[in-house]
């Protein structure tokens, strides 16, 4: 109990609702650790002590009731939160404070959890580096001169770190992903629709998606069988009840190996960590198949629809960084025909790859083409000597997987020489995200890459 902040968010649970441990006590122990560590890592960049403490009191005061009854959890800034700073990373919006909780965070506090901070992001979440004007950067916590990947970089440290056992996230490109890897934990990108997206302005946009964030996959899949769920307010939610199904195992599936998803090009200490992990499947009873899988379509589908959504969602503001304003000029280039051939080709390439998981259970590749890189360097601009063209490129490995409508998860797979973390890619098909959880908690209890914690004291 001496690192009570390093337990898994179930057994956390299960002290708590047996009342081993109050609810008061258990944050006291994450505040404690927020204290030592966040500092130099900036990963929770909105802390709410008090009304922390008050909700861990009512907590204690109560039965306990609901899955997640007093853990606390941390919300990416991108999420409203009633009475609490929420920035979306930007200067424009550094003083708001939202009337109303997003739907994540209602469900989230209806099982119980109690909120005690905002994680950082960059502005609007766009890139995967946490990095603002508002806040600055988010440091790796297994090497504070590297990033912690983004845009739920501050989540994801914040988990690595031991200062919540449960964050939320997004992920359009890699968001939720990309971090994961970066940081040693476990993200999944949701089927769209397993947790419902609430827009008054892009409601049918399917690139985009919230979902969970956690230490083991165990643990992701406990949140999101709570923050799943069908709501109206979004017009393709799914109706069915996500039941997590970790134990079974993963014997006698029939897994597609891509090294680098049809001639990515992909760092060699990244490479050689994620060539290891099909030797695990392979132990654990699947049969593996190295395949050579061509998603080149994915690239001018993602890049059009992204660009259009921001213009759509960003494009009357004033004053955006960067990155925010280099997508939205994109998108204020974007014609009926190019949106026609997005749709075309995101058509075909989903059609194909419905017929490729006739043939196989899980795709498993690498999440990020590059470990960690310097926290200064605002983006990779070459991989294995291969130049990036732009801010985005880097970054295909995810997001070419974010145009297939599929369950994707990121679980540490292994670390560099120089001792950082790499995740591999977990693809299910659509609508298979207990199968994704499942292969990936199967993976984890193989290895045991997951607990090895930052060198953080």
């Amino acid at each position: 109990m001496s690192e009570l902040h390093y337990l898994t968010a179930t057994e956390m649970a299960r002290l708590v609702r047996t009342r081993q441990v109050s609810a008061v006590e258990l944050l006291e122990a994450h505040l404690t650790r927020i204290e030592q560590v966040n500092g130099p890592l900036n990963a929770i960049v909105t802390l709410v002590v008090e009304q922390a403490l008050d909700q861990a009191r009512a907590a204690d005061a109560r039965a306990p009731e609901g899955p997640l009854h007093g853990l606390p959890v941390a919300h990416k800034d991108l999420v409203d939160t009633a009475n609490i700073r929420t920035t979306y990373g930007s200067p424009l919006f550094s003083g708001n404070i939202p009337t109303k909780d997003a739907l994540i965070v209602r469900r989230l506090k209806a099982a119980g959890a109690i909120t005690v901070g905002k994680t950082n992001t960059p502005e609007f979440g766009t890139g995967s580096h946490t990095v603002n004007e508002v806040f600055g950067a988010t440091r790796n916590p297994y090497d504070p001169a590297r990033s912690a990947g983004g845009s739920s970089g501050g989540a994801a440290v914040a988990l690595a770190a031991g200062m919540v056992p449960l964050a939320d996230g997004s992920d359009m490109g890699g968001s939720l992903r990309n971090p994961a890897s970066f940081c040693n934990v476990v993200g999944l990108r949701p089927t769209p629709g397993r947790v419902p997206a609430v827009s008054d302005t892009a409601a049918w946009f399917t690139l985009s998606v919230q979902g969970p964030m956690a230490r083991t996959a165990e643990d992701a899949a406990l949140m999101l069988s709570v923050i799943a769920g069908f709501d109206p307010a979004s017009p393709y939610a799914i109706t069915e009840t996500f039941t997590p199904d970790p134990e079974r195992g993963i014997a006698g599936l029939r897994v597609a190996w891509s090294p680098d998803l049809g001639g990515l090009p992909v760092d060699p200490d990244t490479a050689a960590v994620t060539a290891t992990a099909p030797a695990v499947f392979e132990r654990l009873g699947a049969r593996v198949e190295q395949v050579d899988l061509d998603l080149s379509d994915a690239e001018d589908a993602f890049r059009i629809y992204r660009a259009w959504y921001y213009a759509l969602s960003f494009g009357d503001l004033d004053g955006l960084g960067d990155n925010t304003r280099w997508n939205v000029e994109r998108g204020r280039e974007v014609t009926g025909a190019d949106l026609a051939r997005a749709e075309r080709l995101r058509s075909g390439l989903y059609q194909r790859m419905a017929a490729f998981f006739d043939t196989y259970d899980l795709l498993i590749a690498p999440v990020s083409q590059v470990p960690p890189f310097p926290v200064g360097q605002p983006h990779v601009t070459e991989i294995d000597g291969q130049a990036m063209p732009d801010y985005l490129a880097w970054m295909r490995s995810a997001y070419w997987i974010s145009v297939l409508h599929a369950p994707a998860a990121s679980v540490p797979a292994g670390f560099t020489p120089s001792g950082l973390p790499v995740g591999v890619q977990i693809v299910a098909r659509p609508f298979a995200d207990a199968l994704a959880l499942r292969a990936a908690h199967a993976f984890e209890q193989a290895t045991g890459y997951g607990s090895r914690r930052p060198p953080l004291g």
